[in-house]
């Protein structure tokens, strides 16, 4: 779990002119925007006293701890004592911790390592989904490492046994051999699964017998994963950003795109399909011992179907 990297934390659209609480990797965190729309991240516990920022409020661009109304800008300097007169020098200390922070892809990404700035490793680069798309997102918790979820996503195999009747087949569980791209910070695989037939609002676009679905995954480090699947009516896509709570606990923020049903009618379906995916995962995830994935290779023996998973433990030691 290493800080050294942009994280995607949370979605553009949650923060705004009001604080915001967030843990990520432990780090308890207050971030906001300003009168030109910038995001900012700090510290949550005032350097003071220790009171929550994120219980606080922006004044002039600055937040104000609700405990003794001091200000911080957003460089993280305080700026104002109310306790004290104006006169009066304020403390070198009085200063908050900021982290970078940058707006991209519908998502907040954080950067908690060393380092200037200038300096910082450059955030994933990957195509934004484009055409005339409807896109619905949301979030789900988990009991269990971020790296145990993500590698979930990774994962073909697992689909006939634990989506059986969503996605997999269990008359079909044979994974055919896996196509793999590579990219800077990240891998991909291609195949195609045995499908069963569609259910619910799927099954009026689907006629006769169902041909195996091409799918493909894959991953940008260090815990964004993505899901294309290319049905016989259209294409759906998920992005998810698996955020660290810390090491027992993630929240898998998601953004679904698809190209059929792109009226917002729809949305409760595609929303509802989701969230059943995620659930069905759920208690397995949260039952892997060890919890944290092995540093050692060895202890846990792969096969060909676990390719992409062994790329992404590669790439992220």
């Amino acid at each position: 779990m290493t800080k050294n990297m942009w994280y995607a934390v949370e979605f553009s659209s949650a923060i705004v002119t009001t604080a915001k609480y967030l843990k990520i990797l432990g780090t308890e965190l207050v971030l906001y925007r300003t009168s030109d729309s910038q995001i900012h991240a700090m510290n949550n516990a005032c350097i003071h006293r220790g009171a929550a920022l994120a219980q606080g409020k922006i004044a002039q661009d600055c937040i104000v701890c609700p405990y003794h109304g001091w200000h911080y800008q957003t460089d993280g300097t305080c700026v104002k004592i109310p306790s004290q007169s104006a006169t009066i020098a304020i403390p070198k200390a009085a200063r908050m911790t900021t982290y970078p922070v940058q707006d991209k892809y519908g998502w907040v990404w954080l950067y908690l390592g060393a380092g200037e700035p200038g300096a910082l490793p450059d955030i994933p680069n990957f195509p934004p989904a484009a055409g005339n798309l409807r896109a619905i997102q949301g979030e789900f918790n988990w009991n269990a490492n971020y790296e145990r979820v993500l590698e979930n996503g990774l994962d073909f195999a697992h689909a006939p046994f634990v989506h059986a009747g969503a996605f997999g087949n269990p008359d079909l569980p044979e994974i055919p051999d896996l196509t793999i791209e590579t990219y800077p910070g990240g891998a991909s695989a291609t195949v195609d699964l045995a499908a069963t037939p569609p259910k619910g609002l799927w099954k009026f676009l689907v006629k006769g017998e169902r041909a195996p679905i091409k799918t493909r995954t894959g991953f940008f480090l260090p815990n964004l994963t993505f899901l294309e699947v290319y049905l016989p009516f259209g294409q759906l896509t998920i992005w998810t950003a698996h955020v660290p709570i810390d090491l027992h606990h993630t929240v898998s923020k998601w953004i679904n795109f698809r190209n059929f049903f792109i009226g917002k009618w729809a949305d409760g379906d595609t929303y509802k399909r989701t969230i059943k995916i995620f659930e069905q995962d759920k208690p397995i995830v949260e039952s892997q011992r060890p919890q944290l994935i092995p540093t050692d290779p060895s202890a846990e023996p792969s096969v060909a179907a676990d390719t992409l998973q062994i790329q992404y433990r590669k790439l992220s030691q």
